[in-house]
């Protein structure tokens, strides 16, 4: 970078500002500095041959694609003071040592040279090892790599920074955080956010400006799709909530508590089933006479029994919960025969339970059927259907059957 030199008398002294870069950097306005080029992303194909290009501080080298590149950060010597035209008398002198279009292949030589008044160190050096090139008639001016960034402190030297800046102990322009040293003039219920050279005035999140006052943002009435259940408007913020037996997950949905496995209140006799939104205690044992509990929710009609020729053989007793408003149709359980005889043919019915007209039961092989809902349902509701297999064999002289009792219960909402 051209340095001005700061001219003192006794009666003023001089401010000066940094304006001009030397080839291979270009002007930083918002740091008030030199930077670097970097040719090797702007320069289309800036090294021939199958060399890599590797910037440097106000150049570029063409390097072997196997070479091994070494920074040295060690502090230079103090060398006596020169002039800018020394420094590129020996950047010429350094340019010529390979002749034209050649690159350097000396080990260790180096030039460099100090612009007096606090300007920066310029040196070129090639690196030992094969053969290589570099950018700008093969010599690089660059900064020293002990000191990269800045330019060397001198506290006779004053740089003029824009609105918003001010100079550090560096010499470089630093922006002023208004809002951590208080200079803002935002309002009380504002926040300060501070900007390169500046700062800006906002409300807080939640919040929204209305003339001179931030008022807060009802968001349950800017969407109906924030929670699942219920939206609770706060001072800039809202929460959801979810009605009983259910908690709120993730924040804005809704998810079944199941009370069968925290607290019930059902009986040693009973046993707990969980649904959407609660739970219900049934009997263990739901047999009755005629029929004697013969496994879990098994109940047999004893043969013995005259009264048993004209029911069912086995109720076997199961449970569901499906949620409000389901999607119709939708098959919702599958009855499969347990045992099953040679020359038979099983017929599937809804005996009862289906005043409505909610359910459709399709036969879906010689052994199983599918209970389809047809009706959207709406809870909390209790539905008792009893799903019937009969069985007769070829010659008609056989014929049994056995009821599936299901008990559906429809929670109180959707989800």
């Amino acid at each position: 970078m051209l340095t001005l030199a700061l001219a003192k008398s006794q009666e003023t002294e001089e401010t000066i500002t940094y304006t001009q870069c030397t080839d291979g950097y270009e002007w930083d306005p918002v740091r008030q500095q030199c930077k670097d080029i970097d040719e090797c992303d702007i320069v289309p194909d800036a090294c021939k041959g199958g060399m890599k290009c590797v910037n440097h501080y106000g150049g570029y080298l063409c390097l072997p694609k196997t070479a091994q590149i070494i920074v040295n950060n060690e502090q230079p010597q103090q060398e006596t003071p020169a002039t800018s035209e020394a420094v590129g008398a020996a950047a010429n002198a350094a340019a010529t040592a390979g002749g034209p279009g050649r690159g350097v292949t000396a080990t260790g030589m180096a030039a460099s040279g100090v612009v007096p008044r606090g300007g920066f160190v310029a040196s070129a050096a090639a690196v030992a090892g094969p053969e290589m090139q570099s950018g700008r008639n093969n010599f690089v001016i660059r900064r020293n790599p002990a000191d990269p960034q800045r330019i060397p402190s001198n506290p006779t030297h004053r740089i003029q920074c824009a609105t918003g800046y001010e100079q550090s102990e560096h010499n470089v322009c630093q922006d002023i955080d208004e809002c951590t040293a208080g200079t803002h003039n935002c309002r009380a219920d504002q926040v300060c956010i501070n900007l390169r050279g500046s700062f800006t005035c906002q409300c807080p999140p939640g919040y929204q400006s209305r003339g001179e006052q931030c008022v807060d943002i009802d968001e349950c009435r800017t969407s109906s799709y924030l929670c699942q259940y219920q939206c609770v408007n706060e001072p800039g913020k809202f929460s959801c909530m979810c009605p009983q037996g259910y908690q709120v997950m993730r924040s804005r949905t809704c998810q079944d508590i199941n009370e069968c496995e925290t607290t019930n209140e059902c009986r040693e006799d009973e046993m707990c089933w969980n649904y959407h939104g609660g739970f219900r205690c049934y009997p263990r044992n739901p047999c009755q006479d005629p029929y004697i509990l013969t496994s879990e929710n098994r109940c047999v009609c004893p043969v013995s029994n005259a009264v048993c020729r004209e029911l069912p053989q086995s109720i076997v007793y199961k449970y569901m919960s499906i949620r409000s408003d389901r999607s119709v149709p939708s098959d919702i359980f599958q009855i499969q025969a347990t045992t099953i005889y040679a020359n038979t043919i099983n017929t599937f019915r809804i005996k009862s339970g289906n005043e409505n007209g909610e359910f459709y039961l399709r036969q879906t092989s010689p052994v199983s059927a599918m209970l389809v809902l047809v009706k959207t349902l709406s809870g909390p509701r209790e539905y008792i259907v009893d799903l019937e297999m009969l069985t007769v064999n070829s010659l008609g002289t056989f014929r049994t059957s056995s009821v599936l009792r299901l008990t559906i219960i429809v929670g109180p909402f959707a989800f």
